[in-house]
């Protein structure tokens, strides 16, 4: 998978997640619907956050409507499966990078040009299982937001 920040053709990251996407859910017995399919392809086809109202704008240029449980439900799906990510500090979602592995995500989020980027932070995952487990906590669902600038925009003011 290329580098989000780099310049590269998003619609193989759409073609590649979908081909996964849908690999995946047959052998958990379910399916993308076409409203599925297509949020999904829409939160692949570039390496940023979509807000529920975009992503929703987007289905109704591709001919699903304009009702916003219809965005929500398919977004609400995904993220269930493990197909897309919650972005709190944006109040968005971003398609994950890694749906095949049970990670905690880092998102890295330019304050300048919105481009994200998610690593499957390994080394994270460890030292939160392990600070957790000192407590006596069992860590369940986890995700680091960490806002700075990419490498095309480390120039600027």
């Amino acid at each position: 998978m290329p580098n989000a920040f780099d310049n590269h053709d998003h619609s193989h990251c759409a073609t590649t997640g979908l081909a996964q996407a849908e690999t995946i859910l047959a052998a958990r017995n379910q399916r993308l619907t076409p409203v599925r399919r297509e949020t999904l392809r829409i939160l692949l086809s570039e390496h940023r956050a979509l807000g529920a109202y975009d992503v929703l704008e987007r289905l109704a240029d591709a001919g699903f409507g304009k009702q916003p449980p219809v965005a929500y439900r398919a977004l609400e799906f995904l993220v269930d499966q493990g197909f897309a990510h919650k972005i709190t500090r944006l109040n968005a979602f971003a398609a994950c990078m890694h749906p095949d592995t049970d990670h905690a995500p880092v998102f890295l989020i330019c304050r300048i040009c919105h481009a994200l980027a998610e690593t499957a932070a390994t080394p994270v995952r460890t030292a939160l299982n392990a600070t957790a487990h000192a407590v006596g906590f069992t860590v369940e669902r986890s995700s680091i937001e960490a806002v700075g600038r990419c490498p095309n925009c480390k120039d600027a003011a």
